[in-house]
């Protein structure tokens, strides 16, 4: 049973990839969304109105530059505007650069922090006290496999995403008697459109179908060495927000072909 299913959800990142998938998921289960991307206004109406047709929902979307304090404020005002009280927030947004930390530029450890962190916390922030006000709140934080472990040249994207994994900790532990739960799902590899050219390239120089790339690849990280679809994700994310998941709260959820277990 999915209770509280008319709730509306503020998804970042999700004009593609895992957030597009978690935006997909809420919407079918009910939930007004709020979408939230890199993409062009028209982009962004056409997914409006595909959410709306396919689902019956109330649909907004949003542009707004998450890497500020002001950007932040600015996705929550606008979905307020359009679909009302943020009760769901979905901090997915993410970015990447890799170096070692001993060249890593400055400009892209700002960036990453912000964007990866900082603006979890800031539309956590802004959205609580109306949770805290209805007494019924969601947060789910898309973090990573590196909220728990680390790999080299990685060094803002680790920092945050632990970052990411104690912030959950700690809304969870503030919001306990406030019918807010807030929990952090930490995918390890899973199936978008950013792996393919990892994939294409092992396939090229070792002289390998392009399905023995993907299981090299993967299988350097997880036992299992399958990737994870996107849809999964949104359906872990669905769960948390229904009935059952009532009491999970402070959880990270590794989603990652037994990666962490090792």
């Amino acid at each position: 049973m999915q209770r509280n299913n008319n709730k509306p959800a503020l998804v970042t990142g999700s004009t593609s990839g895992i957030g597009l998938a978690i935006a997909h998921t809420l919407a079918r289960g009910g939930h007004p969304v709020m979408l939230h991307g890199l993409a062009d206004p028209q982009s962004g109406a056409r997914l409006q109105r595909e959410f709306a047709d396919s689902y019956g929902v109330s649909c907004g979307f949003s542009d707004a530059d998450i890497t500020t304090e002001g950007g932040c404020q600015q996705l929550v005002a606008e979905t307020r505007e359009a679909l009302g009280n943020t009760a769901i927030l979905v901090n997915n947004a993410g970015i990447q650069f890799t170096a070692a930390a001993h060249e890593f530029p400055a400009e892209q450890w700002h960036r990453i922090i912000a964007v990866n962190l900082s603006a979890a916390f800031f539309l956590a922030r802004d959205v609580i006290p109306d949770m805290r006000a209805e007494g019924w709140g969601r947060v789910v934080n898309v973090a990573s496999v590196h909220g728990m472990v680390a790999s080299a040249n990685k060094a803002a994207y680790c920092a945050a995403k632990h970052g990411l994994v104690g912030l959950t900790k700690v809304l969870a532990l503030e919001n306990a008697d406030s019918g807010i739960t807030a929990n952090a799902i930490c995918p390890g590899w899973v199936e978008t459109p950013l792996i393919q050219p990892q994939i294409d390239a092992i396939a090229s120089t070792e002289g390998i179908t392009g399905d023995e790339a993907r299981a090299r690849l993967v299988g350097e990280k997880q036992p299992m060495p399958r990737t994870t679809h996107p849809e999964a994700i949104g359906a872990l994310t669905l769960y948390l927000c229904g009935e059952f998941a009532d009491t999970l709260t402070g959880a990270t959820l590794p989603v990652d072909g037994g990666w962490t277990a090792q």
